[in-house]
């Protein structure tokens, strides 16, 4: 018997992060995160409060399904006050719980799926060695239909350009630049803030 269960969606935290749009998921070596209540979870996250609560006590995938959702654990995003955290993709959590909470989970999912398989091309193709957060960040905040034309007007620029497929560089700043007119436009900020 498992003596640690492994959670179906690793993809998806109990608090609603997307864990599968998360750099850590995607980093290489020990400081890589399994995703959500995943393999080897618990060493590496051993006081998330969520997982203990949702998961192991109720058997829950997601908070969105519990009886008692929103709790005292969400006060503070409810609040409308801005804490800091150096995980931006956190600005997403309630819209995320809301959404399954109105949706089903098997909905979000779906949706989450796309942002994966996008960010997954972004990495594979376009990874200077410098810019998987910037993507991981692009996939969790800007709009499925607007990477979907990053990643073609990027191909677009590409072959007009005559950029070679081993130019990751050069490759990477056509993308970027055209996810940055994206986000400036919906006025999402797509880098890291430092603490105050």
């Amino acid at each position: 018997m498992n003596e640690h269960p492994v959670k179906k969606y690793l993809t998806l935290g109990c608090c609603g992060l997307d864990c599968g749009l998360c750099i850590r998921y995607y980093t290489e070596g020990s400081s890589r995160c399994p995703g959500c209540a995943g393999t080897d979870f618990s060493n590496k996250h051993p006081s998330c409060s969520y997982v203990t609560c949702c998961f192991k006590k109720k058997n829950l995938e997601v908070c969105a399904r519990c009886d008692e959702f929103p709790c005292i654990k969400f006060e503070s995003m409810f609040s409308g006050g801005e804490k800091y955290d150096s995980f931006i993709t956190y600005r997403k959590v309630l819209d995320n719980l809301e959404f399954i909470r109105k949706h089903g989970l098997a909905k979000f999912m779906e949706q989450q799926k796309k942002r994966i398989i996008l960010l997954e091309t972004m990495i594979s193709e376009f990874d200077d060695g410098r810019s998987k957060n910037f993507y991981c960040l692009a996939a969790a905040l800007l709009s499925t239909e607007d990477i979907e034309t990053a990643l073609n007007k990027a191909g677009e620029k590409i072959k007009e350009s005559n950029v070679k497929p081993e130019d990751l560089k050069a490759r990477a700043g056509i993308l970027k630049g055209i996810l940055n007119e994206f986000a400036s436009e919906n006025r999402i900020e797509l880098k890291l803030r430092k603490k105050k």
